[in-house]
């Protein structure tokens, strides 16, 4: 029985049509998504600001530079500091991560980072006077509150997670970079959608998350991370729960934090953010309209004669 399965393979590979029709093995090729292409911002100006530790917020007439437990109102065209709201060391404030302007007051998000459980809430002020006149709380969330803006009629925050561990010693990451969400809420600020941020942007915050986010002019969603002079422009997706990412824009001189878009002019929008290291409040142009969405959705409708199977 041996000797005739041994004739038998030589006479197949003996015979040229025979072996032709010996079945191979197909390996499918493997895609590796390209990164969205990168686009430059200008600086245009840059403004000192003690405060500058944290965000900023802007509106037609001043900024707003965000610290853990102070905000200071500053002229938007001289750059002069006008008013401080001054949280005490043993008050409730710990740790204000960003702010918006939306009318006549600023809303800044608020959590008890590095403590855990993660506590988060929203802090109202009256931007004349810069008075603290209303809170939210979320108590114990889906991750630390580090951003929240207005648009489209309704509210958008970002709950971000970390892959830093724990202060209590338990050796347990701090809710893992991963779990980072994106949600929308409505008017009583109850979630009524939640999205992802692709890793590969995740994997450039780790150990810490996504710290920023403004709704453009563009009507694109723009997310900061902690440390980088990154900011990744997002749309929503056609379906699924994952943010498309369609361009990064470099900001020279930035160090990730809080963000903001000026939306008191369509004219010339500009986009605000800030140096730590150098405690300033900056302001740039970005190239908006050369950033083009991906056309396709990622998927067809097939007729007969192409059926996939």
């Amino acid at each position: 029985m041996k000797k005739l399965l041994v004739l038998a393979v030589v006479a197949v590979a003996a015979v040229p049509s025979l072996a032709a029709a010996a079945p191979s093995a197909v390996v499918p090729a493997v895609v590796v998504a390209a990164d969205p292409p990168s686009f430059a911002a200008t600086p245009l100006k840059s403004f000192p600001a003690f405060d500058a530790n944290q965000a900023v917020a802007v509106d037609a007439k001043y900024f707003y530079a965000v610290n853990n437990r102070t905000i200071t109102k500053h002229d938007r065209r001289t750059g002069e500091p006008l008013l401080q709201f001054a949280g005490d060391t043993d008050g409730p404030f710990v740790h204000l991560d960003s702010g918006a302007v939306v009318g006549s007051k600023l809303y800044a998000v608020h959590s008890n980072y590095s403590d855990y459980p993660m506590e988060s809430s929203i802090e109202i002020f009256d931007t004349r006077t810069m008075k603290h006149v209303g809170t939210h709380s979320f108590g114990i969330e889906r991750g630390s509150l580090t951003w929240l803006d207005r648009h489209d009629g309704a509210w958008w925050a970002g709950f971000a997670n970390y892959d830093n561990p724990r202060g209590d010693g338990s050796g347990e990451l701090y809710g893992e970079t991963y779990n980072t969400q994106v949600v929308k809420l409505n008017d009583n600020f109850e979630v009524v959608a939640g999205w992802t941020i692709p890793k590969t942007i995740l994997d450039r915050f780790k150990p810490m998350s996504n710290s920023g986010g403004s709704w453009g002019p563009d009507g694109r969603l723009w997310l900061t991370g902690h440390d980088l002079g990154e900011a990744y422009v997002m749309t929503l997706p056609f379906a699924g729960s994952e943010l498309r990412w369609v361009a990064t824009v470099d900001l020279p001189d930035v160090q990730g934090q809080g963000i903001a878009w000026d939306r008191s002019t369509t004219k010339n929008p500009i986009f605000w953010a800030i140096s730590r290291s150098a405690k300033q409040v900056r302001s740039f142009s970005v190239p908006v309209k050369s950033i083009v969405d991906p056309g396709t959705k990622g998927w067809q409708v097939n007729g007969p004669g192409s059926f996939r199977r």
